[in-house]
């Protein structure tokens, strides 16, 4: 799915979204922050956009990216470290989130400034809470995801 999705693509923009301090809501960043040191690529954008992906829209329009990946720890029922691609637009992009805005309401801004296709990876966080750790299962996802997409986005 991941590959069909990137097909033709000239311009990512990865943007990975979550707390680094809550646990398995570090999933985004963590797979922003290492695909940033394995994916060198005027090609390819790769935000951290911490909690508040709605701040780096500016940024996101003026890269003018053909595909837009959303990466985040969503809590869609799975069991803890499942991963999901899905429609950020569709029920995904509504669920619960630590976050402010609602990924669907981002997009739909985003589809209103820019011409791109936009996909979210998302991963079934295990534990939250303040201060806790990465759960295994999620770690584990994370690193997985990071293969995937360092061999997908070789361009």
């Amino acid at each position: 799915m991941l590959e069909d999705f990137l097909q033709g693509a000239k311009k990512v923009v990865i943007c990975g979204i979550g707390n680094e301090v809550r646990g398995d809501d570090a999933f985004g960043i963590i797979v922003a922050e290492e695909l940033k040191n394995r994916l060198k690529s005027e090609k390819i954008v790769i935000l951290n956009c911490g909690e508040v992906p709605e701040s780096y829209v500016g940024k996101i329009i003026n890269e003018k990216p053909t595909h837009v990946i959303f990466i985040d720890a969503v809590d869609f029922g799975g069991k803890p470290g499942e991963v999901v691609i899905a429609d950020p637009e569709g029920t995904l992009g509504e669920s619960f989130s630590t976050h402010k805005l609602p990924l669907k309401l981002l997009v739909g801004y985003l589809k209103q400034n820019i011409n791109a296709k936009f996909i979210l990876i998302g991963c079934q966080p295990k534990q939250l809470g303040l201060f806790v750790e990465m759960s295994e299962e999620v770690k584990q996802s994370a690193e997985k995801l990071i293969e995937i997409l360092a061999q997908e986005l070789e361009f």
